[in-house]
């Protein structure tokens, strides 16, 4: 037997006697035996990950088992089985369960047990894993663990970072958490619908599902009319009747752009009103001196950037390097706004900008990280203006290889704005005034030192989806006027190259100064997802090798083959679901998708924090005077790259809600209208109908597809009629009809007009066996489909 690991999971700090026993007055659990030295079996494995989730990594299992030699290689494999089966997953340096808490999670707390004690749930969780997990909060003593320093306090409401055990009491939730630091304080506002009653006062209806019904008394309307969205807070709770409410604001009518998004700006939490402390501090914020700086004002970058930007965070500028030993090379410099100048640590303005965590945004509005003063002003590198910033020099061998790089803290001027249509224009031979006498000096140049990294970038071969990027137009009135897809242009790739090599200089100066860092980090695809892909490729005659050592381009040969197909798109949106979310982490893994070893984000520190600390790295390692990092910061470099992984998470999802509730408000005067749609997904209660003009999703539940017994069919991720042989397969294109549209839910329900197709042989023959298992799904005759995204 070997000598148990302490187990910190403990509330009161004392070792239990076993690892795995459960509290007094839980169940009885039984107990895990190790025997030190011998390679586990694998439900020990899963037992002793789940009860110590800290202690989840390759090594820490090796560790903790005594294997050494062959058994730790024994025990690689078997941890790749299991991740092959689905029964553990990647995140970040560790393992997990499928459906199981990372170490540390923000946690949004949203309730009361009954003896009162607070719990919470993930701030984010995916929706194809069901109802988020809940998580007892353990509250410390105010002096803090073990009497040391003082303890943060959360309430209801709150939002947190906290770190993650396993229960001990099994009766209870399956988690608990002790609070790391409260990230936000929240509000008791909430927000609904305002339905006026007949006489006066009304009705609040909510615009989250689980929310309910309250009653706004005739005196506490706040001058809302029917069908303003509100800002409200509980009056009076009472033990009978409806809950009673007063109207705090008024946001504006439902069908406007602005309440839309602000109802998924509620929703998430997420910080839209800057205090009066952070606005203080930007107005008086002075503009850079040239302490520790390089006058390079002479230099003739200039910025590319959407046509409606505000804020231009980054300027290029190339040249030939005159440099005999390297004959075709280029000198590329990217300039970056030197935010770190602004925002030190643990100013105002440095606590808001963690708390955001990156600017969101939204059709018709930005929610950004920094105030206006610093982001679209100061920070700015506007026309023909001195701005702070820091540059990098990269050199590139006539192959297209990066040969070397330096790092400078600047005084620049940019020599012009152009949007990525004008520059483009420009090099196609239609300058207007303003790039005529640009073309030869500085955008020719840029566009050979593109070629020429280009070389590298088809050498690198990082993954090629071709997945179009949809944007919506909006109409003074801020609904939505039309959708479309803006053109790929080589002006945006010139401009992505750049800042993708500018990333990668940042995390190789850092890793040679053994500055520690935030990286951006991508996980390779894990290998339950790669079967499920290698069964549907299968499907199509495409082959995928097994292994866990895959690379980009092994996927870049899957999207070739299925060039020019009628298979091209649903290939496309396979590998894509294939692929692991990148994060940001402090421990390098590499970035799978770019296929690059060394990757930290760099260039848009205006709206993301994670550039933010590159910059301060940069500047403190590299000597570059005032702004650089703090060693309080280097020592919470895991917590920060936990809270804005959740950050940029929360932002993409509201986001997305606010395009889909967009859209559902645009089409809702359009129900029992016919639609070009193509299948998007298969499930086994239905199919998600995508509408390319409009860039939205619906479903049909399967209850409305027929007469027929449906199967859902994994491999070919297909709906299939047993006694017919005929469905639906993700990518086919079908009419649907509009039954249902819930503007505040952003819910489309279709019903199908397309007859289905002939199914793939092999599917027909698993239909015709009469086989009842898992993956079978019969219809359900007048089941409704649930509200709300799917």
């Amino acid at each position: 037997m070997s000598r148990i690991p302490r187990d910190r999971t403990n509330p009161a700090g004392k070792r239990p006697g076993k690892i795995g026993r459960a509290g007094k007055d839980a169940p009885a659990v039984e107990p895990l035996n190790i025997v030190h030295g011998a390679l586990p079996s694998r439900e020990v494995i899963l037992r002793f990950i789940a009860d110590h989730p800290q202690k989840a990594s390759k090594r820490e299992l090796a560790k903790a088992f005594g294997l050494k030699g062959d058994n730790r290689v024994e025990l690689k494999h078997m941890l790749q089985e299991l991740e092959q089966e689905g029964m553990l997953q990647k995140n970040r340096k560790s393992l997990i369960r499928p459906g199981a808490l990372p170490p540390v999670t923000v946690l949004d707390i949203t309730t009361r047990d009954k003896d009162g004690d607070l719990i919470g749930r993930p701030a984010e969780w995916p929706e194809d894993q069901g109802v988020a997990p809940a998580v007892a909060i353990r509250q410390q003593s105010p002096a803090g663990r073990q009497g040391k320093g003082k303890a943060p306090v959360a309430g209801l409401g709150d939002r947190i970072l906290a770190k993650i055990f396993p229960a001990v009491d099994r009766g209870g939730p399956a988690y608990t958490a002790r609070i790391i630091k409260v990230i936000d304080k929240r509000r008791g506002a909430s927000m609904g619908v305002f339905r006026a009653a007949p006489g006066g006062g009304g009705r609040l209806l909510p615009i989250e599902r689980r929310g309910e019904e309250m009653v706004i008394d005739p005196d506490f309307t706040g001058g809302a009319t029917d069908g303003d969205l509100v800002e409200i807070e509980v009056a009076r709770l009472g033990r009978f009747g409806l809950p009673r409410a007063k109207v705090l604001s008024v946001v504006g009518s439902v069908g406007s752009e602005k309440a839309i998004s602000m109802i998924a700006i509620h929703a998430h939490g997420i910080p839209h009103v800057f205090p009066p402390a952070v606005i203080a501090e930007a107005e008086e914020a002075k503009p850079a001196t040239m302490s520790h700086r390089e006058d390079w004002r002479d230099v003739p970058l200039i910025t590319i950037d959407p046509a409606d930007a505000k804020d231009h965070d980054d300027a290029v500028y190339a040249e030939l390097d005159p440099s005999p030993d390297n004959p075709g090379g280029v000198i590329v410099t990217v300039a970056i706004a030197d935010v770190s100048w602004y925002v030190r640590p643990k100013s105002p303005l440095d606590r808001e900008a963690l708390k955001r965590g990156n600017s969101v945004y939204f059709p018709d509005r930005v929610v950004p990280m920094l105030p206006e003063r610093i982001s679209n002003d100061l920070c700015s590198l506007k026309e023909g203006v001195d701005r702070p910033a820091l540059a990098v020099r990269m050199s590139f061998s006539g192959e297209g290889r990066k040969i070397g790089h330096t790092f400078h803290r600047i005084m620049m001027k940019s020599a012009a704005k152009l949007s990525y249509q004008q520059a483009q224009a420009a090099i196609d031979g239609k300058p207007d005034d303003k790039t005529g006498p640009m073309l030869e000096p500085i955008l020719k140049p840029l566009w050979h030192a593109y070629e020429v990294m280009k070389r590298g970038r088809d050498r690198r071969q990082p993954l090629e989806l071709d997945m179009p990027e949809r944007k919506i137009l909006l109409k003074p009135d801020g609904t939505v006027d039309r959708v479309h897809v803006p053109p790929r242009l080589d002006a945006h790739k010139l401009i992505e190259e750049m800042m993708i090599q500018a990333n990668v200089a940042a995390a190789e100066t850092l890793e040679k100064k053994r500055q520690p860092l935030i990286y951006r980090i991508h996980d390779g695809p894990t290998l339950a997802k790669q079967e499920i892909l290698r069964e549907f490729l299968a499907t199509l005659g495409i082959p995928l090798a097994k292994g866990g050592n895959m690379r980009a381009n092994n996927f870049n040969g899957i999207l070739a083959k299925a060039d020019g197909t009628p298979h091209q798109t649903m290939v496309n949106e396979m590998v894509l679901r294939s692929q692991s979310q990148a994060i940001y982490g402090p421990e390098n893994i590499g970035h799978f998708g770019l296929n690059l070893m060394k990757y930290a984000h760099f260039t848009s520190p205006i709206r993301r924090y994670a550039d933010l600390i590159v910059h301060r790295a940069l500047v403190g390692s590299l000597g570059f005077g005032d702004g650089g990092i703090t060693t309080e910061e280097e020592a919470v470099l895991d917590d920060i790259a936990a809270e804005i992984s959740t950050f940029e998470r929360r932002a993409m999802a509201a986001e997305r809600e606010t395009v889909d509730r967009l859209i559902a408000h645009h089409l809702s005067g359009r129900v029992g209208e016919e639609f070009a749609g193509r299948v998007s997904g298969v499930t086994k209660s239905g199919l998600f109908i995508a509408l390319p003009e409009y860039g939205a999703d619906g479903f049909v539940p399967i209850s409305t597809l027929g007469t027929d017994y449906f199967i859902y069919d994994e491999a070919h991720q297909a709906l299939s009629g047993e006694r017919t042989g005929l469905g639906y397969r993700l990518g086919d294109n079908v009419t649907v009809k509009l039954a249902e549209a819930i503007p505040l839910a952003g819910a489309l329900r279709f019903e199908m007009i397309s007859e289905g197709r002939e199914m793939p042989t092999a599917a027909r023959s698993f239909h015709k066996a009469g086989r009842r298992d898992r993956g079978q799904v019969r219809k359900k005759p007048g089941t409704r489909p649930p509200r709300g995204r799917r």
